[in-house]
């Protein structure tokens, strides 16, 4: 069985976005051993999973080849075949990427069921939510920017009951990112 990981970034109050979306508290650039920590991350990925409108930007953002990127993040992010959760898309609009709608649970279950390495989700808001509620995650890979930004999009919205984790490791970088990587404990 495949394994399921989420990479988000998200500030030390908990929020993937500000209010309005706004991204701009990013941590920017990352350390060298940030980028090594994420390449060994991704390494053995082989699925991206993303939300519609997190994939409206993502995957164009990667195919425009962004500056300052190295390229093998480039061609591995441009390479690996994506797949869109949406009820709003019937077809893909992007190469390297499909559309898949209806069941969250069904969706995730054959993807797992598929031949091939991990699969990582990217977001955004709607899906994290729903992955973490569902608790359709194997691992929780929260790269936590050093700011606080009182309210915006949370990471953990009204999961209906308690998620307990498992902390797997905990590490700071030089850029001011720490990295917390967690195991849902299952009952």
């Amino acid at each position: 069985m495949r394994t399921f990981k989420l990479q988000v970034q998200t500030s030390v109050d908990g929020y993937m976005a500000g209010p309005n979306g706004e991204m701009d508290w990013l941590t920017l650039p990352w350390s060298d051993d940030l980028n090594a920590h994420v390449d060994a991350l991704t390494e053995p990925v082989d699925c991206i999973v993303l939300g519609r409108k997190l994939a409206e930007g993502f995957i164009p953002a990667w195919a425009s080849g962004p500056e300052g990127e190295p390229q093998e993040s480039v061609d591995k992010m441009n390479n690996t075949p994506k797949v869109v959760i949406s009820n709003t898309l019937t077809e893909s609009p992007w190469d390297n990427a499909t559309v898949a709608g209806g069941d969250l649970r069904e969706i995730v279950d054959r993807l797992r069921a598929q031949p091939g390495r991990d699969m990582i989700a990217y977001g955004g808001g709607t899906l994290v939510s729903s992955l973490i509620a569902e608790g359709l995650l194997d691992e929780l890979h929260l790269f936590v920017n050093p700011v606080a930004l009182g309210s915006g999009m949370p990471v953990f919205p009204d999961l209906g009951s308690y998620h307990r984790l498992r902390l797997v490791n905990a590490r700071a970088f030089d850029c001011g990112i720490t990295a917390l990587h967690f195991e849902p404990k299952r009952a």
